[in-house]
């Protein structure tokens, strides 16, 4: 059995919820009211009663360099060390994401481009929906090919403050 350490990270928008392992690595972030899907994500990633959480006294360094971000150093979660379950596949599009800088943008076409499958746009979008470790790995900066905000598994409105939060000015 895995065991996580969780920490609860206030943020402008709604607390996140952080895990981390014994090597101080991200094993998942996500929004507190979307706790439901993070564990769902859990079961998928690393089986059915695999993972076992528990609070944490001090402040994780994935949690120090979350906060750092949201008072504005954007490359703060950078070299964050994450290690996640998933797919190869899906590793490949989540590895994808994290070259993807703050302040920019790209479609789900250009990110199937970028891991040089162009016609896996659908796989791409599925695998982006399925990170477990949200904003460290940004799939909030993918959007629709016509500019617009899609889906985001924590809802539009915080990939909208998200994405302002680096500089980028979306409807």
């Amino acid at each position: 059995m895995l065991h996580f350490k969780s920490e609860q990270v206030p943020t402008p928008v709604g607390d996140m919820i952080l895990l981390t392992d014994d090597q101080d690595r991200l094993r998942a972030l996500d929004w507190i009211d979307y706790e439901p899907r993070m564990r769902r994500l859990l079961r998928l990633h690393y089986g059915r009663d695999a993972v076992a959480l528990f609070a944490g006294r001090a402040a994780s360094g994935p949690r120090q360099a979350v906060e750092a971000y949201l008072a504005g150093d954007l490359r703060a979660i950078d070299d964050l060390a994450v290690e996640t379950g998933g797919t190869p596949f899906q590793r490949q599009v989540w590895a994808a994401l994290r070259t993807i800088p703050p302040g920019r943008t790209v479609s789900y076409g250009g990110l199937a481009r970028q891991i040089d499958r162009p016609a896996a746009v659908r796989a791409v979008g599925l695998a982006n929906g399925a990170n477990p470790v949200g904003v460290v790995v940004p799939c909030h900066r993918v959007i629709g090919t016509d500019g617009s905000l899609t889906g985001y598994g924590g809802g539009i409105a915080r990939k909208r403050w998200l994405l302002r939060h680096e500089g980028v000015d979306r409807p």
